[in-house]
């Protein structure tokens, strides 16, 4: 049995504005989260949500990870750089040289991503959401292969890949040097167990993972980090 990955969850100031962002973005639906907050459901195959969860932490650095979104052409390419911009979203420099094709985003909130330009071959069976590219070891990357059973698509020079076998985006990590991690993620995974939940966390804890606590209190699941310490929720089953 392996778990499965049923959403990724951004703390956000705004969660309702950030949502509204994303969802014009992205072009996906808005609805209720039962955990609070706001969640987005996905239009394609990406085959997890995207949820918002209030939090008051103020972002330093750059995030662990962000989206690549694909583009069909330059006009389309065009045309979703100027839709994120018209809902709030602004260019950013984060070291990007002059000459690269691809253009370097935040969100309101800050969060970073990346609209790809077309014609990328790594992408190219991938959807819109082409990557949550990640910072991180290969070490980390051969954990979430195991933890999803998703297979490696990707496995050199320490830079790694794994995708669903149902499709949808990639899942990618760079690689070193591995970013020092400052504090809590802002974005993580959360995980559905696909039967007894601490048989499940058992499993992830023999695979490299350990529990976390995030000052989380008394509740129903449960708390983990990755090897390279990265925050994640196992949840019970659905």
């Amino acid at each position: 049995m392996t778990a499965q990955l049923v959403a990724l969850t951004w703390d956000a100031h705004d969660p309702a504005a950030l949502a509204r962002f994303w969802a014009g973005v992205l072009r996906w639906e808005s609805t209720g989260d039962p955990r609070g907050g706001v969640a987005l459901l996905p239009a394609d195959d990406t085959g997890f949500r995207i949820r918002f969860q209030p939090a008051d932490a103020v972002k330093t650095g750059q995030n662990q990870m962000h989206f690549d979104l694909t583009s069909g052409s330059l006009d389309d390419q065009r045309a979703t750089v100027d839709r994120a911009l018209a809902l709030g979203g602004r260019h950013i420099d984060i070291g990007q040289s002059p000459d690269e094709e691809h253009v370097v985003l935040a969100d309101p909130e800050g969060n970073e991503f990346c609209v790809i330009e077309p014609g990328n071959e790594f992408l190219a069976e991938c959807g819109f959401i082409g990557a949550l590219a990640c910072d991180g070891s290969q070490e980390v990357g051969y954990f979430w292969s195991a933890a999803l059973g998703w297979p490696l698509v990707w496995d050199q020079n320490e830079e790694t890949a794994i995708r669903s076998p149902h499709g949808g985006p990639k899942i990618t990590w760079g690689g070193p040097p591995v970013a020092p991690k400052r504090g809590k993620n802002r974005l993580h995974f959360d995980l559905a167990a696909d039967g007894d939940l601490e048989a499940e966390a058992e499993r992830l804890l023999s695979l490299g993972a350990r529990r976390a606590d995030i000052g989380q209190g008394d509740v129903p699941w449960v708390v983990m980090a990755d090897p390279d310490g990265n925050e994640f929720c196992l949840l019970p089953p659905r």
